[in-house]
């Protein structure tokens, strides 16, 4: 968990205070002249579909340093890529796009393992799928939907995250948000890591079950809370729970931490509840032949009830899947929403996972699938450990390809994007609603096409902005004479 400075803190407060108390001010004046300017066009008797609160954020906050955000880029996402220009002549209310582009290094997005670019196993097979099956089945998975390839790909998810079966669906966060519903209801228990994911949030929500939250990664309170919740019971009536799921991510996308998986199936096994393990930024990214979280910490998957992941960071594609019992896969595919009445995967995307899938496991004949799972892990444990050495705050664990650079102060968000963008690196920063308020950060995305030449690269005008900006929180550790001359034959 991040531990905020007094210092850090007060000063930040301080700057979201001052930028609210403007923001009210103008918001005050453009009342009294709007009561002015109205005319008989106004849509009186309507009721505003904005209202001032709920959009003070975005229009005194984030309007300001949208530049920072939804940047378009002309190229495939690749570990280097091109950004397109814009401008703005109203203080970045509305953005322009331009025909120019800058080519800029990518450390913002989630190709892992360097499959989002062309591939010589991967795109040949992809624009074959396309010539015969089209780029969509124009049909849900129920009716015309399902073609030899989802058959293949779910026969392959399973066969390679170690469980019985396995369901497709065409959107990583629908997954989540459409499954949980299914699994659980009224009378049922969601117990959630407080740091899960939107989609896991938003499907317990829609779910109907009682939600509660455990510290995050703290395998200890969870069972503190798993013990009250099984001795009271439902409210009011105190009857015992239909079912408890207990819902934990493989790396936090936020935090770039791995889940204490093995503790929390250990508490998991000892009340006898469901466990649901999301696995989106770590099956193909971690553990010795990309199988995620279970092989890099020594879990059985068998012991994980509910195995769910996607295809859009590892593999290069889109969707999302869910690993499980042959009952439980059974149950899904006459239960689920995402599965009766949305249209199933692109058939050019299936194929992107079948082929990549066959990569790693080295069923190209090749050994690229070793080769790019000992990159990744190599490339992100350099890069952590020398944005350390430079005085960083960095979030994370070894392995992790995210590694998130704390910020805090709200000034310091556009002036790191923009500055890293001048020199041509890109990066994502994050603020308030996807993080705390106070804790405002720039996540960096290692990929396993990055070169040792595009780190370093990106570490010296990460450091240089870092400087400018002031975010080395610590100080930075005395270069080594021996590291030195290492860089020096590179």
């Amino acid at each position: 968990m991040v531990r905020l400075p007094y210092v850090t803190a007060l000063t930040t407060l301080f700057s979201y205070g001052l930028l609210f108390a403007f923001g009210q001010l103008r918001d005050f004046f453009r009342k009294i002249i709007d009561w002015f300017k109205s005319t008989s066009k106004d849509l009186k008797g309507y009721a505003p579909i904005c209202l001032g609160l709920e959009d003070f954020y975005t229009r005194r906050l984030y309007l300001r340093i949208q530049d920072c955000f939804s940047r378009p880029i002309a190229s495939a996402p690749d570990a280097w890529f091109d950004v397109v220009e814009r401008y703005s002549k109203d203080n970045n209310k509305t953005l322009h796009r331009t025909s120019k582009t800058s080519k800029c290094l990518n450390l913002g997005s989630y190709n892992y393992l360097g499959f989002a670019a062309a591939d010589e196993y991967c795109t040949p097979r992809v624009i074959e799928s396309l010539k015969k099956y089209s780029p969509s089945t124009c049909s849900i998975r129920v009716d015309g939907g399902t073609t030899d390839l989802h058959m293949e790909l779910e026969f392959l998810v399973a066969r390679f995250v170690g469980k019985p079966a396995a369901i497709t669906f065409g959107m990583g966060y629908v997954t989540n948000s459409a499954i949980i519903p299914v699994l659980i209801g009224k009378g049922g228990l969601i117990i959630s890591d407080s740091l899960n994911h939107n989609s896991i949030v938003n499907g317990a929500r829609g779910s109907g079950a009682a939600v509660r939250v455990f510290q995050h990664n703290n395998a200890p309170h969870l069972e503190e809370v798993l013990r009250e919740q099984i001795a009271e019971g439902q409210p009011r009536t105190h009857r015992p729970w239909k079912k408890i799921i207990v819902i934990v991510e493989g790396i936090y996308s936020m935090e770039g931490e791995l889940c204490q998986l093995p503790e929390i199936i250990a508490v998991c096994k000892k009340y006898k509840v469901y466990t649901y393990l999301d696995e989106a930024h770590s099956i193909g990214a971690v553990g010795k032949s990309g199988k995620g979280v279970c092989e890099l910490l020594g879990v059985d998957p068998a012991d994980v009830d509910i195995m769910m992941g996607t295809f859009t960071k590892s593999f290069g594609s889109c969707g999302g899947y869910i690993a499980a019992s042959k009952e439980i896969v059974q149950y899904l595919k006459h239960a689920c929403p995402a599965q009766l009445y949305a249209t199933s995967m692109s058939p050019p995307a299936v194929q992107q996972v079948i082929s990549a899938l066959k990569v790693i496991l080295g069923e190209d004949g090749s050994s690229r699938g070793a080769q790019k799972l000992a990159q990744i892990r190599e490339n992100s444990n350099f890069f952590r450990s020398e944005l350390k050495k430079m005085g960083f705050e960095v979030l994370g664990d070894n392995d992790s390809p995210v590694m998130p650079i704390m910020l805090y102060n709200p000034a310091k968000i556009p002036a790191f994007s923009r500055d890293c963008l001048k020199q041509n690196v890109a990066v994502v920063t994050v603020a308030f609603p996807a993080t705390p308020l106070l804790l405002a950060r720039a996540r960096i995305c290692i990929s396993a096409a990055h070169s040792r030449e595009d780190l370093l690269k990106g570490l010296e005008v990460i450091s240089k902005v870092g400087d400018l900006v002031g975010i080395k929180y610590f100080p930075a550790e005395p270069p080594k004479h021996g590291h030195q001359a290492h860089k020096k034959v590179e």
